[in-house]
């Protein structure tokens, strides 16, 4: 089952069973309201693009976020979608359910232990265009992406797409902005740097790059295949 579930500025996809789903949506409020309540503490957590470091009083959802922002150099608001996915994503595994999918703004956290799923990341340039990575995880993992092209978030560099794989679905959020703001142009040789710089993160699998129409990839990237984005789950 699939259903798209919104709370203020979250809009998730969610796919599974029909039970667990409905624990995934109640998770994602749980989590707003766990990031909501930490910035109404301090809000300088909620607008700063430096790295926040953690505290041990705060709950594990903000002091992931913050190791995460630590790791890549980036606010600890970078990894919040992710870490809202994971969060959503974690409380239906617990609940039992056999296959578990969040996307958040383009941000995945997936479970998948018996089957590969086709993981489509939306990009307007042709090189990633109807391409999908092929995922399977008995634990949760994340796909994330960031871009200066398409959709709200913040980037500061020029990337047309940049997607990062790691079991720790903040790190890879984090991560995928932090790769986003090192693209400057198409330049193959900063591309590449790019890529391996992030690429090389404790806890990163891999990343992809794109810009310009060149594309540089880093480390253990799932295979790709041709793909049909109509029935696809979808990153940014």
């Amino acid at each position: 089952m699939r259903a798209e579930f919104r709370c203020g500025e979250t809009i998730l996809t969610l796919v599974s069973d029909g039970e667990s789903i409905r624990i995934g949506e109640r998770a994602a409020m749980e989590a707003r309201a766990i990031v909501e309540d930490k910035i109404r503490g301090d809000p300088f957590f909620g607008i700063t693009y430096e790295p926040y470091l953690e505290s041990g009083k705060d709950p594990e959802l903000i002091r992931r976020m913050c190791r995460a922002s630590s790791a890549a150099g980036v606010g600890p608001m970078a990894g919040v979608a992710g870490a809202i996915a994971e969060y959503a994503a974690g409380k239906m595994v617990e609940s039992g359910a056999g296959e578990a999918i969040v996307e958040n703004g383009g941000d995945i956290a997936l479970y998948s232990p018996g089957r590969e799923i086709p993981i489509g990341i939306y990009a307007e340039d042709s090189v990633l265009r109807d391409i999908a990575f092929l995922v399977g995880s008995d634990r949760i993992t994340g796909i994330c992406s960031s871009s200066a092209r398409i959709g709200p978030s913040v980037s500061l560099g020029s990337s047309d797409l940049c997607t990062v794989f790691s079991d720790d679905v903040a790190l890879a959020d984090c991560c995928a902005t932090a790769l986003g703001n090192s693209v400057r142009g198409p330049d193959e040789g900063g591309l590449s740097s790019a890529a391996e710089k992030i690429g090389s993160i404790d806890g990163v699998k891999g990343c992809v790059a794109v810009c310009g129409g060149k594309v540089a990839f880093f480390g253990d990237i799932p295979e790709m295949v041709p793909a049909e984005f109509g029935d696809l789950i979808r990153g940014r």
